[in-house]
């Protein structure tokens, strides 16, 4: 393999048109979590199309795309479902058919994340037609059910499935720098118990919805005084949902749950967030019950693999090879250092460096603050830079620091 940096970029060039016809066909297809099929089913057109040496769709439902046959196993990834479009009025185009110019294409998913997933087939492409395969397997994951459960298609991937890459590039949106972590996430229910009654003698019952009054006054102090970190930033709590129960609409509610989505920074886990919220006095004095909520939706092939909704935090250093090789090949290829940064949101690395400790980087077409907001766009020379990154990164890192990964783990897609 001769790679040349140049030819790299010459061949990205030339394919954008075909990306970008490629990434309006799949933005085209409403995929909401659960709702992926139509979309899994374009992808593998598109990736037998550009020369994939092998093509499948797991149980889950995901879709697996390798190319080459070399014992180092790098994975590239792009979740594949979108969030909703939410109030139509918003849009200045149909979020579907989409907008297209000289800079940009506007429609639901093109930053978060189905411009990634262009990006990422079209380096596909760019491997076959300049014969850079070497000794490495490239594995891209178009990841279904991210927008609900990040990481929950990664559980399935590594533990079902005994798929373990040497290093993981998540395709989220970074505007083309590249990103080292984020913080966790986790939701928690609090719910408190009453007595139902008949709504025109309350005071016969234990209303359940007053004693989560104080509660959340004292959830709303805690959210000001989480932890600190001067990387991924503060912790921070906020309430998403409240419901209650109650035999009629005419009763005293006999049981009122309030879910938090809490971020959790470095040092935070699982427990030491419970434990905060266990320690409210209103939560001690209602015998409230706090819990750790649980996924159990069905994927589009309805398939479920249950889950605590728990995703933990991860931060990879900036010297580590995994990084070093992303860095050296935009170096390579732009003649400019990379800048660096993390997500405010959440991605698929909870589970692939969070839960399992397999080195991740972010880089990805699209910027952040478009993801589930109207008029989503991405910018075109954002996904041709990506797709010459994919195309070079596994090159990079066979040649020069696959063997510096502290038990790396050869694996083969055969």
């Amino acid at each position: 393999m001769d790679l040349d940096f140049k030819d790299v970029l010459r061949s990205a060039e030339k394919n954008k048109h075909d990306m970008f016809k490629f990434l309006r066909d799949i933005v085209a297809i409403p995929s909401e979590s659960g709702k992926e099929r139509e979309v899994i089913d374009r992808i593998k057109i598109e990736m037998d199309n550009v020369g994939f040496d092998k093509v499948t769709v797991d149980s889950m439902g995901n879709i697996l795309g390798y190319i080459g046959h070399g014992k180092h196993l790098i994975a590239m990834d792009a979740h594949v479902d979108t969030v909703g479009v939410g109030d139509y009025g918003s849009w200045d185009y149909d979020p579907f058919e989409g907008y297209e110019d000289k800079e940009v294409i506007v429609g639901r998913g093109t930053s978060d994340q189905l411009g990634g997933m262009a990006s990422l087939v079209y380096a596909g492409k760019i491997i076959k037609d300049l014969e850079l395969e070497n000794d490495y397997t490239l594995l891209v994951t178009g990841t279904v059910q991210e927008e609900d459960c990040e990481g929950l298609c990664w559980q399935y991937i590594i533990k079902e499935s005994k798929i373990i890459p040497e290093m993981v590039v998540l395709s989220e949106p970074t505007a083309c720098n590249i990103h080292l972590g984020h913080r966790g996430r986790m939701e928690i229910r609090v719910t408190t118990k009453g007595l139902s009654c008949h709504g025109s003698a309350p005071e016969q019952g234990d209303n359940a919805i007053y004693k989560i009054a104080p509660i959340l006054t004292e959830l709303r102090a805690l959210n000001e005084n989480l932890k600190q970190d001067t990387y991924l930033g503060k912790g921070s709590l906020a309430i998403s949902e409240i419901s209650s129960s109650s035999p009629s609409r005419c009763s005293v509610a006999d049981s009122c749950s309030i879910t938090l989505d809490r971020r959790l920074t470095m040092g935070e886990n699982a427990q030491s967030a419970i434990t905060q919220v266990e320690n409210l006095p209103a939560v001690k004095e209602f015998a409230a019950k706090v819990e750790i909520v649980n996924y159990r939706c069905p994927s589009y092939k309805n398939f479920i693999y249950p889950t605590e909704i728990y995703l933990p935090t991860w931060l990879i250093e900036d010297t580590h090879p995994a990084v070093s090789t992303l860095k050296e090949t935009y170096v390579s290829l732009f003649n400019e250092s990379p800048q660096f940064g993390k997500w405010s949101f959440s991605t698929n690395g909870v589970a692939i460096m969070g839960n399992f400790g397999i080195p991740c980087v972010g880089f990805g077409p699209g910027h952040e603050n478009q993801a589930h907001s109207p008029n989503e766009k991405t910018w075109k020379h954002e996904l041709v830079q990506a797709s010459a990154m994919y195309a070079v990164i596994p090159a990079i890192y066979t040649q020069k620091y696959a063997n510096q990964i502290p038990n790396a783990i050869d694996n083969k897609a055969d």
